[in-house]
């Protein structure tokens, strides 16, 4: 008996997906829960679990379909749709069948196949025995093969657990042994650092620092993803609706970077996670938006909303795009609850193992630019949030600082944070204001009672 596999409700605002790869074919195991098929949304791409364990007898919905929330995909049972092989039909039924023979006939020893019947004989007579045996001796009955059940791979029963295509092609491609890996992952999931971390470099592969390696994507055309459709239709959609531009501002984090640096070990100890400056922002962000809550309204229609939570959307850098999960109610969570959300809501990002609903109901958006060693860029604002904050890489440079009367050239470290925000809501001197709080938060450094630990 089979059940049918249909497409969940991936959450409130969502209604179709298109699949984009089956993760197992008609005719392999699949256990319950585990991953049977990728879907993407307007929101995020997801990995469909199969809700039952069992084989897979047919595939209902083909790759780059879109179908509705609750249609049927697939069907699995106990595999004997997909595995059952057709009966034969009985041999009699293929061999002419022979004249009426008054005596029976020897079958040792008679070896001339009996003449057909007439096409006029249209009556079906009883076969006799004699018949049926020398039937029997001239059309040999071949045995049907044994229907053997669908094997598993080495790999798929001493492996890690299920591993992404993408990650399985790369450790073929560096001789890397998933058995040997401890994922970094969630649920301890190898990732594609993790192979590249584990696999041997030669040093007849070692390339001179200069050289770069060329990508397989150069010469190629490829189709957009559905993701990279809603990314490309809602950045041009939040640029043709509203009024965009960029404030910045350096800040000098010299304070702030002395006291993560006195912080961070005794951080990941008690909390598993790294200090990093993004929770710092996010903190000083968070508190700045309870001031000047313009920065963290939201637009429907021709109404202006003002929220009574701070929901900080992060970006969120991945293979398939930008994503930004939500951080709820920020206001409420020192620097340890937002350094463990935000670690986790990263990973899964990247896992692709987030809810659409955690990608929704952001209010106000961080995106560190830093990470990839940008000083600065002027960040899009996506409606119906009015800003976004961009941070810089935190770096050390001179500056001019003053004691009393006298002027001196020092070694600080700053950061730029580049504030972007729809002119329609929100006018330069509240963005103004709004960095300024946050320059001084951060400046001042005061953050030991906050850090929850």
């Amino acid at each position: 008996m089979s059940e049918s596999v249909v497409l969940p409700e991936l959450g409130e605002s969502v209604t179709e997906g298109t699949v984009t790869r089956w993760l197992k074919n008609v005719g392999d195991t699949v256990e319950a829960d585990e991953p049977l098929l990728e879907v993407s949304t307007d929101k995020v791409d997801i990995e469909i679990p199969s809700p039952f364990a069992g084989v897979v007898e047919e595939i209902l919905v083909q790759e780059d379909e879109t179908i509705e929330v609750g249609a049927v995909m697939a069907r699995i049972g106990d595999g004997s749709s997909a595995t059952a092989v057709p009966a034969a039909e009985p041999v009699l039924a293929a061999v002419p069948e022979p004249a009426v023979i008054p005596e029976p006939v020897a079958v040792a020893t008679s070896m001339t196949a009996p003449e057909p019947v007439a096409a006029s004989v249209t009556t079906h007579q009883p076969v006799t025995t004699p018949v049926a045996t020398a039937t029997q001796t001239m059309v040999p009955s071949i045995p049907a093969e044994p229907v053997t059940p669908p094997t598993t791979s080495v790999a798929d029963t001493t492996g890690p657990g299920y591993v992404t295509p993408i990650v399985r092609k790369l450790a073929h491609e560096h001789g890397v042994d998933l058995a040997g890996i401890s994922g970094t992952g969630v649920g301890g999931r190898i990732r594609k650092e993790d192979v590249l971390a584990t696999a041997p470099v030669p040093a007849s592969t070692i390339a001179p620092a200069s050289a770069s390696v060329v990508s397989e994507l150069r010469g190629t055309t490829q189709k957009f993803s559905r993701l990279r459709k809603v990314i490309a239709e809602r950045a041009v959609a939040s640029l043709q609706s509203s009024a965009q531009l960029t404030t910045v501002v350096e800040v000098d984090v010299t304070e702030l970077a002395a006291l993560r640096d006195r912080m961070k070990g005794e951080f990941l100890t008690k909390t598993g996670n790294k200090l990093s400056f993004l929770p710092f922002f996010t903190l000083a962000a968070t508190e700045a938006l309870r001031v000047y809550p313009v920065l963290n309204a939201t637009v429907e229609g021709d109404t202006i909303v003002y929220p009574e939570h701070e929901n900080i959307s992060i970006a969120v850098d991945t293979e398939r795009g930008l994503l930004t999960p939500v951080v709820r109610d920020a206001a409420g969570k020192n620097i340890a609850q937002l350094a463990a959300e935000i670690a986790d809501l990263a990973a899964r990002t990247r896992d692709n193992q987030l809810k659409p609903d955690e990608l929704a109901a952001g209010t106000f958006t961080l995106t560190n630019t830093g990470s990839r060693g940008a000083l600065f860029d002027t960040p899009l604002v996506f409606l119906p949030q009015v800003a976004i904050l961009g941070t810089g890489i935190v770096t050390k440079r001179p500056m001019v600082m003053t004691a009393g009367n006298t002027d001196a050239v020092a070694v600080r470290s700053t950061v730029y944070l580049a504030l972007s925000y729809d002119h329609r809501i929100v006018d330069g001197a509240d963005a103004a204001r709004f960095l300024g709080h946050l320059k001084s938060r951060l400046e001042s450094a005061q953050f030991e009672s906050d850090l929850g630990i």
